[in-house]
């Protein structure tokens, strides 16, 4: 049996975007026994899916972790790949490739030096990410890479109590990337209006996100706090029934609007869409160098709940 590798790590957005490829490799390589290797927080999640037969956990050694690395080595020489698809193309991951000499390695797709389906594309760094990893497969001879999905995906909502409509508000972001987030005061005025209309405004994000989420919640008694109490699941099916999203450019935003939520996306001088947008069926991107010049207004209007 053809063994294949696929190696993707993260970050969520990343994770969220690379489901095309993934769906795509799967459809190359239908009788392999593919591995994931990715992050301990995406193995469960996408363990769940079709397109992996099993799923590792990268340790992620350190530097100085000369045990670690000689685990990792013997389980990637083990896996006894006949090719790979590095999704991650980081230098960590590219090292992986150099881990596996010497002796037969996999034909490799990514970024490595020596690889056989090496990346050449000068223009790499300025393409968006779907765009890039398709660029990337079509170097081992995958031509046909779907759309981001995350129609596979399960989960019941119901003991959240959340009632119809609802729109999902994602206030928080990368803790050292202040730069990146819509002033909280705009998202608690937006939520106030929300709730005025009677629709219950229901923030998503994770334990950094907390004073953010809080801060809204206090000031909005009708909102709903999921701080750290949704799984990467629960929020596509959150997302499937909400009225729309209005979120910083962070890794949940990429889930909901994936999972075809009405989304806005907020964007500052600190990241580019044309590199690292959301994708979906419905997306608007709004971008102000500095996110405090953007209007609680326009970003009502752009939910175009009326």
């Amino acid at each position: 049996m053809e063994r294949v590798l696929v190696i993707k790590l993260g970050a969520l957005g990343d994770v969220v975007q690379a489901t095309g490829p993934f769906a795509a490799i799967r459809a190359h390589h239908p009788d392999a026994h593919i591995t994931l290797l990715t992050a301990p927080a995406f193995h469960d999640f996408l363990g769940r899916s079709d397109w992996f037969d099993a799923v590792w956990s990268d340790e992620r050694p350190r530097w100085r972790d000369l045990p670690g690395w000689c685990r990792l080595r013997s389980r990637l020489r083990g896996g006894r790949f006949d090719r790979a698809y590095d999704l991650q193309t980081s230098d960590r991951s590219s090292l992986y490739y150099h881990l596996m000499a010497p002796g037969r390695r996999p034909e490799w797709s990514g970024i490595a030096l020596g690889a056989a389906l090496r990346h050449r594309n000068r223009d790499r760094d300025n393409m968006h990410t779907i765009d890039r990893q398709a660029d990337q497969l079509a170097v081992a001879g995958i031509v046909d890479v779907p759309a981001p999905s995350l129609d596979w995906v399960t989960a019941d909502t119901g003991r959240y109590g959340v009632d119809d409509p609802y729109v999902l508000l994602v206030p928080g972001g990368s803790a050292h990337r202040p730069e990146k987030r819509w002033p909280v005061g705009s998202y608690t005025e937006l939520a106030r209006r929300l709730a005025a209309r009677g629709i219950t405004p229901v923030m998503i994000g994770a334990g950094a996100d907390a004073h953010a989420n809080g801060t809204v919640a206090s000031f909005c008694p009708e909102a709903v706090d999921l701080t750290s109490d949704t799984s990467f699941a629960e929020i596509v099916a959150l997302a499937r029934g909400a009225s729309g999203a209005v979120g910083n450019d962070t890794g949940p935003m990429h889930v909901i609007a994936t999972a075809g939520c009405p989304s806005v996306a907020l964007y500052s001088y600190a990241s580019d869409p044309a590199l690292c947008a959301q994708k979906g069926s419905d997306v608007t991107i709004l971008r102000r160098d500095m996110l405090t010049d953007l209007s609680v207004d326009e970003v009502e209007a752009a939910l175009k709940l009326d």
